[in-house]
């Protein structure tokens, strides 16, 4: 029942939006605006047929790439920067910098020094996606408990037994924080990158159709968008229930008491 409850909820608003969307476009000849059928079978044909291997495989994988990078060069500089003062005052200026900076103006400056290849597109990922995962890690480990850090450090627990048993899991809400708030941001720039001197990706085809005034085909291309956004989503919740079932567990106990 419960599940049949969340099914509901997960499918209501689409399914109400597919029928405005048909009920307003029947009998309709407006060549920009597709109607949904037609738009599903171009899903399909386009996306999951001969595009399928020469778009979709290369821009999930630039995307996976650059997600898996941000993730762990975010959560090791956010450790190193929110564990030693001195580092954070040394670093602040220039993280600031840098933070101040969008992705996408460095786009001519990437193609110029990296050149057009895949490295291009991952790097602009990485620095758009890094910044959340970072900040939110620093943080985290800033606002460890202090009694749970001095108790460690009176039993003489430090190294890697530290980090693995406190400064990891007090850090992980945040953390897992700011991997869902770099998981659109390298969507995103993962369709900007591929729309710029490029020959494969989403964004590549998508500028394709609409330079060729292939509407039903372009539209095609910002649905897939939205169900691969859906999907990030639906599997960064599982993997985040496994690794703060902890945290949920404790939240539970804290609402019923």
């Amino acid at each position: 029942m419960r599940f049949l409850k969340n099914v509901g909820f997960w499918l209501g608003l689409p399914i109400i939006l597919v029928a405005v969307w048909w009920a307003a476009t029947l009998g309709d000849v407006n060549p920009f605006v597709p109607k949904p059928g037609d738009l599903v079978v171009k899903l399909f044909q386009v996306w999951f047929g001969s595009d399928f291997l020469a778009n979709v495989v290369p821009s999930l994988s630039r995307l996976l790439v650059g997600l898996a990078v941000s993730i762990v060069l975010g959560i090791t500089l956010g450790i190193l920067i929110g564990s030693w003062r001195w580092v954070r005052w040394l670093l602040e200026p220039a993280l600031e910098f840098l933070r101040a900076v969008p992705p996408t103006v460095l786009i001519p400056v990437l193609l110029l020094v990296i050149g057009i290849n895949d490295g291009m597109k991952i790097t602009i990922i990485v620095l758009g996606c890094l910044w959340p995962i970072l900040l939110n890690t620093i943080s985290g480990v800033r606002s460890i408990d202090s009694v749970l850090a001095d108790s460690a450090r009176v039993y003489g627990i430090g190294g890697w037994a530290r980090l693995r048993h406190l400064v990891l899991p007090g850090a992980a809400p945040q953390i897992m924080t700011g991997v869902r708030q770099s998981l659109s941001v390298g969507l995103i720039l993962m369709i900007v990158s591929e729309m710029f001197a490029t020959t494969d990706g989403i964004g590549f085809a998508i500028i394709g159709f609409q330079n060729s005034v292939s509407m039903p085909e372009m539209w095609s291309g910002i649905l897939l968008l939205g169900l691969i956004g859906i999907a990030l989503s639906v599997i960064f919740s599982q993997v985040q229930k496994r690794v703060l079932r902890w945290y949920e567990g404790l939240k539970e106990a804290s609402n019923e008491g």
